[in-house]
């Protein structure tokens, strides 16, 4: 059975803010055609910092649930030629404080394909050593984490402590099947990367 070709008739670009972009696609349906309203995204990546059978969990404000939630060390793919495995390595030093020697690539996965075009690579970090930490800012400024032996982040994934969706795809793959990190990571979005630099060459947006 072919499946339907959606295509876009015309895209109206929202809204522009400085880590994501809002627009609004015209896309035939097999009924008809609707407007889609996408939220363009740098992409992140997370890492599941491993060492002696316990990972590095944070505990960090996120304002748009009003609440202090459980995470992996994570952040945004927004360094203009910064590889994925490159953003990693950065995000657990200055997060944490920790560098790791070894590296794989534990899945990759989309967080809100409904709306936003999010994608985020979690890695495995291992061989685990302290390194210094820069001075953090922001919410960062706030941030405490801990090693939690990964059995217990399991339940406490379980127990509903740990709500956040990358951190429980993250901790629940974790111990699977791995693949080298120089995997194509074929859903990263180029979208709003691309956007920011045509406005920075005094394009259109």
């Amino acid at each position: 059975m072919m499946s339907f070709d959606f295509s876009v008739l015309s895209s109206e670009h929202l809204l522009d803010a400085p880590i994501i972009s809002v627009r609004r696609d015209l896309v035939t349906m097999p009924t008809g055609e609707a407007n889609r309203e996408i939220v363009e995204h740098f992409g992140a990546i997370a890492v599941v910092c491993e060492k002696d059978g316990a990972i590095a969990l944070e505990k960090q404000y996120r304002h748009s649930v009003g609440a202090h939630l459980w995470e992996l060390p994570a952040g945004l793919l927004d360094k203009p030629g910064e590889t994925a495995l490159e953003c990693a390595q950065r995000e657990l030093k200055e997060e944490v404080g920790l560098a790791a020697g070894s590296w794989a690539l534990i899945t990759d996965l989309v967080t809100s394909p409904g709306f936003c075009d999010e994608a985020v690579r979690i890695f495995h970090a291992t061989d685990v050593s302290k390194t210094l930490r820069p001075e953090a800012e922001d919410e960062e400024a706030d941030l405490t984490w801990e090693w939690v032996p990964l059995d217990t982040a399991r339940r406490m994934v379980l127990d509903g402590e740990i709500c956040n969706s990358i951190a429980i795809a993250g901790i629940m793959c974790c111990g699977g099947k791995e693949r080298s990190v120089d995997t194509p990571f074929s859903l990263r979005p180029v979208a709003l990367a691309d956007r920011k630099r045509a406005l920075q060459a005094g394009g259109r947006p």
